[in-house]
C-alpha cells in the first residue's frame, strides 16, 4: 500500500501534487523538506521510489514526535488507537483534549485522535501551546487507519526526522539535492493569516529570511522549490526566479470565507 498523510493539515499539498510532481527534477540526490506538515509531496516521491536519502523537519514538535513514533513503534500506536477512550463523542474528545501524556505512543495517539475529530481538521494552539480546537461532530471519522500507519512507518524507515528552524534543517544540503519549502503562507489579507500551528507565528521577517535561505541554496547548486500565496509581496521577493500560478482549494480554515479556490504560487530556481 502507498503511504499517504496520516493527519489533515492546514495548507496540505495533496491537491497540488500533480503540479508539484511536474515541477520536480527527474533526478536529484538527497531530499530536504524543512516545513513537513502533512508530508504529501514526500509520501508521493517516496511511493514513486524517487527518494534516496531524506531529511524531514517541522517546527511543530508534537507533529514531529508523531512521525518519529510511527517510524519506531507503529504496532504499539495501532494498539493504543484501538482503545475505547478514542470515541467519536464530544465527552471523550474533551477528556482526551485535556490530557498531556508523557509517553510517546499515547501522545501520538492523542494527536491523531484530536486531528481526526476536531472541528475542520484544524491543529491550533493558544499562546501557551495548548490545543484549543472544538469538537468537529463528524459522522464517522477514520481515527485508526492501520494499513496507512504501517505504510507510513515503512516510508520513514531510512529518513532523518527533526524539529529545528528551517535554516538549520537545510544546512547539510549540497549541489544536486532537492529542497522543497512549504512555509506558513504569507497572508493574502490582514484578516486571513493562519500561522499558529505552533505558539510562535511565522512573520514577514521570517519570509524574508526564508528568501535569503532559498537564494543561498540556489548559489550552492541545489534544486529549490517553494510554495506560497499569490501576493505582490511574494512575487516581488522571488521575482528573479520562476513563478508558476496555480489554483488551489483551501478547505481547512477557521472561517468559511477563507475556503474555496484561491491562487497560489510554485517557485523554482530551475
Amino acid at each position: 500500500m502507498d503511504a499517504k498523510p496520516f493527519v489533515k493539515w492546514a495548507g496540505g499539498k495533496r491537491q497540488l501534487l500533480k503540479f508539484l510532481i511536474e515541477k520536480t527534477p527527474l533526478k536529484f540526490n538527497d531530499y530536504f523538506e524543512p516545513f513537513l506538515g502533512g508530508g504529501a509531496l514526500f509520501f508521493e516521491l517516496s511511493n514513486k521510489k524517487l527518494i534516496k536519502k531524506c531529511y524531514l523537519n517541522d517546527s511543530n514538535q508534537v507533529l514531529i514526535e508523531a512521525y518519529k513514533t510511527i517510524k519506531r513503534k507503529p504496532k504499539e500506536l495501532i494498539n493504543e488507537l484501538k482503545s475505547e477512550k478514542y470515541k467519536n463523542e464530544r465527552g471523550a474528545f474533551l477528556k482526551v483534549r485535556e490530557e498531556e501524556p508523557k509517553d510517546a505512543v499515547k501522545a501520538t495517539a492523542r494527536f491523531i485522535y484530536l486531528n481526526k475529530t476536531s472541528f475542520n481538521g484544524l491543529y491550533r494552539v493558544n499562546s501557551k501551546g495548548k490545543f484549543n480546537v472544538p469538537f468537529g461532530k463528524y459522522n464517522n471519522p477514520k481515527i485508526l487507519d492501520e494499513k496507512n500507519i504501517l505504510a507510513v512507518s515503512e516510508a520513514l524507515n531510512k529518513d532523518e526526522i527533526m524539529s529545528n528552524d528551517f535554516e538549520k534543517a537545510v544546512e547539510n544540503a549540497t549541489k544536486g539535492d532537492l529542497v522543497y519549502f512549504d512555509p506558513p503562507y504569507y497572508p493574502i489579507s490582514k484578516t486571513s493569516s493562519f500561522t499558529n500551528y505552533t505558539a510562535k507565528d511565522f512573520t514577514e521577517e521570517d519570509q524574508k529570511r526564508l528568501f535569503k535561505c532559498f537564494e543561498a541554496l540556489d548559489k550552492q547548486g541545489c534544486f529549490v522549490m517553494l510554495s506560497n500565496s499569490y501576493t505582490p509581496f511574494i512575487e516581488d521577493l522571488y521575482k528573479k526566479y520562476n513563478i508558476d500560478i496555480v489554483m488551489a482549494s483551501r478547505m481547512i480554515n477557521c472561517k468559511s470565507a477563507g475556503r474555496g479556490k484561491i491562487k497560489e504560487v510554485i517557485i523554482t530556481n530551475y
